[in-house]
């Protein structure tokens, strides 16, 4: 039965940009297969079924052909199946809706349009329909100076 390092494959069907990127996941406890957490020289098999946690969201795929080379794009669906449930996926809807409103830590300051941005959406919309006279605050200081 054919069998492949976990980082080499995570980066083979392009689930990480690096296999360096794929390490690291695993040795952060990212990665998990069949529900335990796994160092990166952990040997994969078809049928296992493996969780990749990608802020916000608990990704899930079931190997269906171990590899250790990268492959296309268009052909990974040969070797792996992905079965991640639909309330992740609502989960990852959620986060972008509402996104820039928790900026992440190390993002650095805002831009101009975040923060305006920012600024509509939390200033209450009845602000914006009113209209305020001032005239008539100097018409009552010259009536109380009388």
């Amino acid at each position: 039965m054919a069998e492949a390092r976990i980082d080499k494959w995570l980066w083979a069907v392009r689930v990480f940009k690096t296999r360096t990127i794929a390490a690291e996941a695993c040795k952060k406890g990212r990665v998990s297969i069949n529900g335990s957490q796994v160092k990166p020289a952990r040997m994969v098999k078809p049928g296992d079924v493996i969780q990749v946690k990608k802020s916000p969201i608990t990704y899930s795929f079931k190997v269906l052909q171990a590899i250790e080379k990268r492959v296309g794009a268009k052909i990974v669906s040969e070797f792996m199946e992905n079965v991640t449930t639909p309330d992740q996926y609502e989960l990852l809807e959620m986060s972008k809706i509402s996104g820039f409103v928790g900026r992440a830590k190390g993002t650095g300051r805002p831009t101009k349009k975040d923060r305006r941005d920012l600024d509509d959406f939390f200033t209450p919309e009845y602000l914006d329909d009113l209209e305020f006279d001032f005239d008539l605050d100097e018409e009552d200081e010259e009536e109380e100076d009388k």
